[in-house]
């Protein structure tokens, strides 16, 4: 029997709204609408299906403070993260959001209404109470710190809503269950206890011991439940996970397990978000789930240091053990003895016992440089799967942004670069010169702070495509900002999956040797106020101080410059 919902009630509110659907889209249709983002749309798709059970809508105002405040809904009941919809000042005017308006939310991939809206209030919360609050400090190491700083807008709306559609979703589609269907699948199964697996990364042998031990302990069945939609940033990415899932769920026990995806925008919030996992899994109908060590934390802060304990998590959640009515099992690090060829629990070990073990870091260089893995970690239908998304570091994909002064000879190096990586073959080799990249992809944009940064951004994401497909990428915008610098360089190495090797290189050039050797003027055009905003001029060009390489034509010839970065790049395994 699955478990009761969190707060007593499924709501399904898809079920709830069919019978007015088609009244539903005709008046979506008339309504203002707000296209989501990709974190508004998962939060979306687990109210609208019952996912965040109780909720039937974004936090209005008193239930968004007091679950900041106490990890509770104002009317008391245990939930502890905040689920906003952010809107801009502009928003709000454009659209004329005030209490009881009616708005469309939209998808952003299609444009399809997928809610209505209906609001409730408009509030400006402080994001760094929200901060200190809900992930302990606010510090921008974190990855929910970061983006309430970086892409949260201003005022936060709060209101229920009415479903019309679900999001659509082209991949995976047979292993994405609502709380509804996958409750229904337990019935038809006679599942009564069921152990829920939560996990952002690849499972290898040990994670199979892990919950297999799990379920046995407990006569119960395993539910693995992956998170697809926003993980850390970095993460690999869900289409190899997925695969990996798959592969792995063929080494359980007939009947043993099921496989479904979780499409979760995670915060990587510790321990509220361990409380938060279980509410969850209890709506989808699990009656146990794994906590593990250091559940859903994001790693170091800006000073070294873990976010969160090792174990706070696991006492959160059984602090909270009697409302959430799911039973937590600690998650027991799993170690391999090779004498008996078996995964053992590592605290049940004797001492003196020969064991082995492969850690996270060890297992991506293993992939990076082709190293084998011993089918004790993993099994070879795994790594096959990893092996195809992530090729040895000889075969990835890579992008040199060089930044420096107008007429640096940034466009020179990039060229010679080019023909150097074309000679030197394996991968395709893409030149994004800056004055070609003005012209052809950014010809609507001035030349103000904010276009500068969207013109690099446009840049990245480029750089990004290319180099997750293999290419080596050669970059060359002047590239003014340290912080479109740092955005650009986040871009790649997020989006470019195995590709997301970023360099950055300074052509450090004097200005007075980039101005004296200017044949077209343009320099001199801008002393004489010809030419506004001219950086190194009347516009600053702020100086990398995180340069992978600083190079400079006054005391290097190009093809000591050249062969520089090619020593840089064999240095890092990509030739």
């Amino acid at each position: 029997m699955a478990n009761v919902p969190h707060g007593g009630v499924l709501k399904d509110l898809l079920a709830r709204d069919v019978a007015i659907h088609d009244q539903l889209v005709q008046e979506s249709g008339e309504l203002q609408s707000i296209t989501l983002t990709e974190r508004q749309l998962c939060d979306l798709e687990l109210i609208m299906n019952g996912g965040f059970s109780p909720l039937e809508g974004f936090l209005n105002q008193p239930d968004y403070i007091s679950v900041v405040d106490t990890l509770r809904l104002a009317d008391g009941t245990l939930f502890p993260i905040p689920i906003n919809l952010d809107v801009s000042e502009e928003d709000i005017e454009y659209l004329g959001i005030v209490s009881g308006a009616r708005i469309t939310l939209r998808d952003s991939r299609d444009d399809v209404a997928l809610a209505i809206l209906t609001v409730e209030d408009v509030y400006k919360p402080d994001l760094v109470h929200e901060a200190v609050q809900v992930f302990g400090a606010d510090d921008p190491a974190h990855p929910s710190v970061s983006y309430l700083r970086n892409q949260v807008k201003t005022y936060y709306v709060g209101g229920k809503v009415q479903a019309i559609n679900a999001p659509t979703h082209y991949d995976y589609v047979a292993l994405r269950y609502t709380p509804a269907e996958l409750r229904a699948h337990f019935k038809k199964l006679a599942w009564r206890k069921v152990v829920a697996f939560q996990t952002r990364n690849p499972m290898h042998r040990a994670h199979r011991e892990l919950t297999v031990r799990a379920a046995r302990a407990r006569q119960a069945n395993v539910l693995i439940h992956p998170v697809v939609g926003l993980t850390k940033p970095g993460d690999v990415d869900h289409y190899t996970r997925v695969r990996v899932y798959q592969a792995i769920m063929t080494r359980y026990p007939n009947g043993m397990g099921h496989l479904a995806l979780l499409p979760l925008a995670m915060r990587m919030g510790g321990p509220r978000e361990a409380v938060w996992h279980a509410i969850i899994r209890k709506n989808f109908g699990a009656t146990h789930f794994i906590i593990g060590r250091d559940h859903a934390g994001p790693g170091k802060n800006s000073a070294g240091k873990d976010f969160y304990g090792p174990y706070d998590a696991q006492e959160l959640v059984a602090k909270y053990r009697h409302e959430l009515q799911i039973e937590m099992v600690p998650f027991q690090q799993m170690t391999y003895l090779p004498a008996s060829d078996e995964y053992q629990p590592i605290d049940e070990v004797p001492e003196g016992t020969v064991t082995l073990d492969i850690s996270g870091t060890e297992l991506r260089k293993r992939l990076r440089t082709g190293a084998p893995i011993p089918d004790w970690f993993s099994y070879e239908e795994v790594v096959k799967v990893l092996r195809e998304s992530y090729p040895p570091r000889a075969k990835q994909g890579f992008v040199l942004f060089l930044t420096g002064l107008h007429n640096s000879g940034r466009g020179p190096i990039g060229r010679a670069l080019q023909v150097t990586l074309n000679q030197q073959g394996g991968r395709s080799v893409s030149l994004l010169l800056g004055e070609t990249v003005r012209s052809e992809l950014s010809a609507e944009l001035g030349f103000s702070p904010e276009d500068r940064h969207k013109n690099i951004q446009r840049i990245a994401f480029v750089s990004a495509e290319l180099a997750r497909a293999g290419a080596a990428v050669v970059a060359t915008p002047i590239a003014p900002y340290a912080h479109s610098r740092s955005a650009a360089r986040q871009t790649i190495t997020s989006m470019g999956g195995s590709g997301g090797n970023f360099f950055l290189i300074h052509v450090a050039t004097p200005l007075a040797y980039c101005e004296a050797t200017d044949r077209n003027g343009t320099y001199e055009k801008a002393r004489k106020g010809e030419i506004k905003g001219f950086t190194g001029i009347d516009d600053a060009y702020e100086e990398p101080r995180d340069a992978d390489l600083t190079v400079d034509v006054t005391k290097q010839s190009i093809p000591e410059i050249v062969h520089s970065i090619m020593l840089l790049l064999e240095a890092n395994g990509l030739l």
